[in-house]
């Protein structure tokens, strides 16, 4: 089964869905392996791991494809991709669906924002025209062609026009195609409670900790009307914490020997990199020859 009827079928049952979001190929292995059906490339995250940078639209196309690529080529789960604007226009657009469909991507993620974009929980973010934005998503559509790629249509005009216009977006949004809709930063429950409740399709939910957005139990959004959350930062904001908190270590006392326990086993890591994989390769291919 491909990765994008993988997910259509994974959507279409009557279960809440949790897609951490993780920044390369080792991360989406973890995601896999912790027992997740779904993970998120998080363009946020790339940016971050690989550029050390925030995430103000600096990724390039080619950049987040590559690691896209690696995610998808580590793990058997549909790996949903974020696109930010499609990285231009509608014909960027229309090339970059293109690019991430030959990749195996089971969804691309698109949104509204002008070039560069911002974080969806940054200040400063602008928006295309109305007109335009719904032409992009049409030419998403079109460029997936029948390869059953889910289209996600994510709007940040809450932070920019507010919740009416936001509303006014999303549905557009779906009506041009989009099977899935991303309202970004909904403010309160409230608002939550509308876009999963009044907007047609799946909706999707983007929780950052620390975001403008509530923390919100996978329970009661489930009960919205929401099918899907993304929890887009966590990987890579625990990672982080628990790098930082090891070269603390390091550099006080000198040597690991006392925080081996907050590390993974030689064993853990061969297993998670699939070395026996790979052992046994070499044993029929090199080894025997």
């Amino acid at each position: 089964m491909s990765a994008t009827d993988q997910l259509r079928q994974i959507l279409s049952r009557d279960e809440f869905i949790v897609a951490p979001g993780a920044y390369d190929a080792l991360t989406a292995r973890l995601v896999a392996d912790a027992g997740f059906p779904v993970v998120y490339a998080t363009g946020a995250g790339i940016s971050n791991s690989q550029l050390g940078l925030a995430d103000v639209g600096l990724l390039t196309m080619t950049e987040m494809l590559e690691q896209t690529r690696r995610m998808v080529g580590a793990v058997d789960i549909p790996v949903i991709t974020d696109i930010d604007t499609g990285y231009g226009n509608a014909v960027n657009l229309y090339r970059t669906v293109t690019e991430f469909k030959r990749a195996g991507v089971a969804a691309v993620q698109i949104e509204d924002q002008i070039i560069p974009k911002k974080c969806g929980h940054f200040t400063g973010k602008q928006l295309i025209p109305f007109e335009e934005a719904v032409l992009k998503i049409k030419a998403a559509v079109e460029a997936r062609g029948d390869s059953n790629m889910v289209i996600i249509a994510r709007t940040d005009a809450i932070a920019v026009e507010g919740f009416d216009e936001a509303m006014r977006r999303a549905k557009a949004y779906y009506e041009a195609g989009a099977e899935s809709l991303f309202v970004e930063a909904p403010r309160s429950r409230e608002q939550m409670a509308a876009i999963g409740s009044q907007l047609p399709g799946i909706k999707i939910a983007n929780i950052v900790e620390g975001g403008h957005t509530p923390i919100v139990p996978a329970k009661e959004l489930k009960a919205m009307g929401f099918r899907l959350a993304i929890y887009a930062n966590m990987v890579l904001r625990s990672s982080v914490k628990a790098i930082q908190k090891s070269l603390a270590h390091l550099r006080e006392a000198g040597d690991s020997e006392a925080i081996l326990d907050q590390m993974i086993t030689m064993d853990e890591r061969a297993r998670v990199t699939q070395k026996d994989r790979l052992d046994a390769l070499e044993k029929r291919y090199v080894n025997a020859a």
